[in-house]
C-alpha cells in the first residue's frame, strides 16, 4: 500500500507537469520564501477545533527562518497554471489531543517537540487565478488542487491537497504571494496525534513571485505573441507596428512611411492637391491632369509644360509643342517644304517650279558649251557658261535634269556614241562638283542619231555638236 501511495502522488505530479502549455505574457513564474507546517488539523476531530487556532503562529506553527520553499509554475491559458513546489522544514511543535474518547478528541491539546523531525515535501499543483478571470491587475486571489509526497523523518506518505492563495503584484512581473494548503495524508498507519507517522496537516507559504519568459524582441513593451511587428518597435494602438511619419497608417501598409500622407493614397502625400500622390506625380508642386502624370499644360496642346518648348502656344508633339514654322512664307510648312528657305508652290512641295522660259535659257547656254576637238574636255571660254547653268539649277533645288550629248556624223558611229556620252558626263560632273546634288542629274549620249540640222554643211554640223539640258518630270 505504501508503494501505491507513492505511485498515486507521482501520477498527480506528472499530470500537473505534463499539461499542455499555451502562450501568454510571461508564462513562467518562480516563487521562493518561507513555509510553515501546522499539525493541529490532524489532532482535532471537530472542524471548529481545526480552525480555531488557524493563526496561532507562536504555539502551533513550525517555521524555518530562511528560504525554505521554491515553486516553479507555468500559465497554460484561461487563468490556469501548473507548477511544482519543493519545501523543507523542522517539526518542533507537534499538536496532539490529551485524550480521545469515542473517536473524538477531548480536553485541551498538547504541543510537544517530537525531536526536531526533518520535513520534506514535493508537490504538483493546478492553480486557477480568480483575479485573472475578473481582470484584476494588482490583487490576484486563487484556488489550487494537487498532490505530492511528504517525508517526515523516517515516515513518508502520498498526499492530496487543496487550498487558497493570494498574490499582491507590485509590478507586472513581481509580487508577494501568500498561500495556505491542506494536505490529506494517505498513511494507513496513522494514529491520530502520533508523530511517528505522517499526519494530515496545513502548510502555509509566503514568498516573492517573479514572472518571466515573455518575449519582446523589439523592446516596445508589447510581447511578441501580441505584436503584429515583433522585430520592429511600434505603438500599442497599432498592435506593436510602427508609424514612422505619424499619419495613422502603419509602415507596413504605408507606401510613403517617412512622409505623412493620406489613407486614400496609401499613406503618401498629395502636395498640389491634384488627386495624384506625390510619388506618382511628375510635378508634385503644381497641379496637373492625371493624363499628364500630374503636370500642367498651359496651352492645352496635350504636352506637359515641362516638356513643351512653347508652353504658351499650341503646337504638335513632333515639334516639341511648338507650331511648325514656314520660313519662306509659301504656305508650305518647313517640315514639308523641300525648299524651306526659298518660296515655292504647294504643288511642288514648297519649291519653285522652273518655267519653260528657264528651260529654254538653260539650253541656250548648253548649246554654247565648247569642247576641245574630239575630246570631252572644255575649252576655257566655256566655264562662265557652265557657271550660269549652275546658278539656274540652284534656283530650282527640287527639279531634276537630264544632260544629253550629241555629235555630227563625221567619224565612226561607235566613236561618236562614246564621245557624246563622255561629253554629257563631263557636264554632269562639273555641275555636281559645283554644288548640284547628284540625285538631281542624269546623263546620256546619243551620238549622231538625233541631228537638229544637216550634216552636209559646216554650220549644220556645228549645230548638231551640242549638249542639251532637259527637265525630268
Amino acid at each position: 500500500m505504501k508503494h501505491l501511495n507513492k505511485l498515486f502522488a507521482a501520477a498527480i505530479m506528472f499530470i500537473g507537469l505534463s499539461a499542455q502549455a499555451q502562450d501568454s505574457n510571461n508564462p513562467w513564474a518562480i516563487t521562493f520564501g518561507t513555509n510553515a507546517v501546522d499539525t493541529r488539523v490532524s489532532a482535532a476531530t471537530k472542524f471548529e477545533d481545526q480552525i480555531s487556532q488557524y493563526f496561532n503562529v507562536e504555539d502551533n506553527w513550525n517555521i524555518l527562518p530562511s528560504v525554505s520553499y521554491l515553486n516553479v509554475s507555468r500559465h497554460v491559458g484561461g487563468g490556469f497554471s501548473v507548477g511544482v513546489t519543493g519545501s523543507i522544514n523542522k517539526i518542533k511543535r507537534f499538536v496532539s489531543p490529551r485524550a480521545i474518547v469515542g473517536g473524538e478528541a477531548t480536553g485541551d491539546y498538547l504541543v510537544t517537540n517530537p525531536g526536531d523531525l526533518s520535513y520534506y515535501a514535493a508537490d504538483g499543483q493546478i492553480k486557477y487565478s480568480i483575479g485573472s478571470a475578473l481582470g484584476w491587475k494588482v490583487i490576484d486571489p486563487s484556488v489550487h488542487v494537487g498532490g505530492g509526497y511528504v517525508w517526515l523523518e523516517d515516515a513518508n506518505s502520498g498526499i492530496a491537497e487543496g487550498g487558497l492563495g493570494i498574490t499582491f503584484w507590485f509590478t507586472e512581473m513581481v509580487g508577494l504571494s501568500l498561500q495556505s494548503t491542506y494536505k490529506q495524508t494517505f498513511d494507513e498507519r496513522l494514529e491520530r496525534g502520533m508523530a511517528n507517522n505522517v499526519p494530515s496537516h496545513m502548510q502555509h507559504f509566503a514568498g516573492l513571485t517573479f514572472k518571466f519568459g515573455g518575449k519582446d524582441t523589439d523592446g516596445d513593451g508589447i510581447y511578441d505573441k501580441d505584436d503584429a511587428c515583433p522585430t520592429v518597435a511600434g505603438l500599442k494602438q497599432f498592435k506593436g507596428c510602427p508609424d514612422t511619419d505619424g499619419d495613422g497608417i502603419i509602415d507596413g501598409n504605408d507606401s510613403c512611411p517617412d512622409v505623412a500622407g493620406l489613407a486614400e493614397f496609401q499613406g503618401c502625400p498629395d502636395t498640389d492637391g491634384d488627386g495624384i500622390a506625390d510619388k506618382d506625380d511628375a510635378c508634385p508642386e503644381v497641379a496637373g491632369p492625371k493624363a499628364l502624370n500630374g503636370c500642367p499644360d498651359a496651352d492645352g496642346d496635350g504636352i506637359a509644360d515641362k516638356d513643351d518648348k512653347c508652353p504658351q502656344v499650341k503646337g504638335p508633339k513632333e515639334n516639341g509643342g511648338c507650331p511648325w514654322p514656314d520660313t519662306d512664307g509659301d504656305s508650305v510648312l518647313d517640315k514639308d517644304d523641300r525648299c524651306p528657305d526659298v518660296k515655292g508652290t504647294v504643288a511642288n512641295n514648297g519649291c519653285p517650279e522652273i518655267s519653260e522660259e528657264q528651260i529654254m535659257k538653260l539650253n541656250a547656254y548648253a548649246k554654247t558649251i565648247l569642247f576641245n576637238s574630239g575630246k570631252a574636255t572644255f575649252q576655257q571660254q566655256t566655264y562662265p557658261v557652265l557657271q550660269s547653268i549652275v546658278a539656274i539649277l540652284k534656283e530650282y533645288p527640287s527639279s531634276k535634269f537630264s544632260i544629253e550629248g550629241h555629235t555630227d556624223s563625221d567619224g565612226k558611229d561607235a566613236m561618236n556614241q562614246k564621245l557624246s556620252e563622255e561629253r554629257a558626263g563631263a557636264v554632269k560632273n562639273y555641275l555636281i562638283e559645283n554644288g548640284i546634288s547628284s540625285d538631281r542629274l542624269t546623263s546620256a549620249g546619243f551620238g549622231e542619231t538625233k541631228p537638229i540640222d544637216s550634216n552636209k554643211t559646216k554650220k549644220g554640223k556645228a549645230n548638231n555638236r551640242r549638249v542639251e539640258v532637259k527637265l525630268v518630270k
